[in-house]
């Protein structure tokens, strides 16, 4: 079974071919478990590796003059967490694992010898980059432009289709070993606020956390307070839009 497997799974791996899937694997140098809370990759640090998330939850994040943690990416199974780290040889952020993670890692040597005997994986690698992007976009926009609750129910509607996309998620749950602290971390809210937000959204039937657990409880109606549409995901065609709309 290949420990690669989950890499754009959902989101287009189907156009890889077998001596591209072949070729990535093997340019795995190891494989590794991290305990969570652990600093990776710290800002201005040159990176001669890049990491792919096999399990667990990772996430980028930077800290403030007054000790105030923003996260800007959260990182699920079959993320490259820093394959940008590979041109830019040096992080303006730092990265972190949240839970106990997996990784599979690729030195840079190797992904640059992969890239020059294989463009078309190469494109694929860059594409990575993009969905990057395209999530960071998303991420301005909900801090920007939605309240609090918004926030909230955004951040748990994308994971939720980004870890269905990998295998992940269940019957509209899914598990989520984090803090109330980090959800805050993620949405540019205190403790108490996100403690209050996840409230609501129980008693208004539309979500629930606690234990380590989301249950969505009525996906379409959440996704209309999170003003979600999953475009921005690029997901393959599946049961997506059933799921939003019924």
């Amino acid at each position: 079974m290949r420990v690669t497997g989950d890499f754009l799974r959902g989101r287009g791996r189907f156009r890889l071919s077998e001596a591209e899937k072949d070729a990535l694997e093997a340019s795995v140098e190891r494989v590794e478990t991290l305990p969570a809370r652990t600093i990776v990759t710290s800002r201005g640090q040159r990176v001669r590796y890049s990491t792919l998330l096999l399990d667990g939850t990772m996430c980028r994040y930077m800290d403030a003059r007054d000790g105030f943690r923003q996260l800007v990416a959260l990182q699920v199974a079959g993320d490259f967490i820093d394959l940008h780290g590979f041109p830019l040889e040096v992080l303006d952020h730092d990265v972190g694992t949240l839970t106990e993670s997996r990784i599979a890692v690729f030195p840079h040597a190797r992904i640059e010898a992969l890239m020059e005997r294989m463009p078309h994986l190469a494109r694929w690698l860059w594409r990575s980059t993009l969905l990057d992007a395209a999530l960071h976009r998303e991420w301005i926009f909900r801090l920007g432009r939605l309240d609090a609750v918004g926030r909230v129910a955004h951040l748990l509607t994308e994971i939720y289709f980004r870890l269905a996309a990998v295998g992940r998620a269940g019957d509209m749950s899914f598990p989520l070993a984090l803090t109330q602290q980090d959800l805050g971390e993620a949405c540019g809210l205190t403790s108490v606020h996100v403690n209050r937000t996840l409230r609501r959204l129980r008693e208004e039937g539309l979500a629930d956390f606690s234990r380590g657990k989301v249950t969505i409880m009525d996906l379409p109606r959440l996704s209309r307070v999170a003003e979600f549409d999953p475009d921005y995901l690029y997901l393959d065609e599946g049961p997506w839009q059933q799921r939003l709309a019924s």
